[in-house]
C-alpha cells in the first residue's frame, strides 16, 4: 500500500518512515516494510539489521522534538494490502489530560480488577489516540506543533546521516 509522499519523513532500502496519514496526532509515526510481507522472518537479514536502529532513531528524534511523556511502538501489518509495520505514538501530557477529562474512557475502567494503582495503562491511551485522533470527524484540538510543522521538524532531523 503506497503512502502519498506528502507524509514521508525518510526511507532506508528496506523501511519507510511515514506521519500516519489519517491521525491528527502531530508525530504519530508509522515505520513499514518495503517487503510485502506481515511476517519478520520472511524479512532478509539486512532489513532486520536495520530495523532495531531505526526505531530507535525514530524514538529519539520524537523524544528529542517533542518531549513526549512516553512513546509506545507496536506492530502491526495483519490485514491484506498492508505489510508488516510499526506504529509509533507520542503521549503528550496534554493527550492524557484529554483522555482523563472525557467521561466516556472512564467505562474502561468496569474491565479491569479494581487496583490500588493510579493511572491507565498504554492500551487505553492507544484506544483513546486511535478512536479520537484519527478516527473522529472533527478530533480534538491539540497543544504545540501542528501536524505539517512536526513532519518538516521530524524530515529536518532525518536527513541522511553519512552511515545511510
Amino acid at each position: 500500500m503506497e503512502t502519498p509522499g506528502a507524509f514521508a519523513i525518510y526511507e532506508t532500502q528496506h523501511w519507510s518512515l511515514t506521519h500516519r496519514v489519517d491521525s491528527a496526532l502531530p508525530g504519530y509515526l508509522m515505520l513499514g516494510s518495503k517487503i510485502d510481507t506481515n511476517n519478520l522472518a520472511d524479512l532478509p537479514v539486512e532489513a532486520l539489521t536495520s530495523l532495531g536502529p531505526l526505531l530507535a532513531r525514530s524514538q529519539e528524534a520524537l523524544q528529542r522534538l517533542f518531549q513526549p511523556v512516553r512513546i509506545y511502538i507496536g506492530r502491526y501489518g495483519h490485514a491484506p494490502g498492508y505489510p508488516i509495520h510499526f506504529h509509533l505514538i507520542p503521549i503528550y501530557d496534554w493527550v492524557e489530560r484529554l483522555f482523563w477529562q472525557d467521561a466516556r474512557y472512564r467505562s474502561l475502567e468496569l474491565f479491569a480488577e479494581p487496583s490500588d494503582e493510579a493511572g491507565t495503562d498504554g492500551a487505553e491511551l492507544t484506544l483513546f489516540v486511535w478512536r479520537e485522533f484519527c478516527e473522529r470527524a472533527v478530533p480534538p484540538t491539540g497543544e504545540g506543533p501542528s501536524v505539517s510543522e512536526t513532519m518538516a521538524m521530524l524530515r529536518a532531523a532525518f536527513k541522511p546521516l553519512e552511515t545511510d
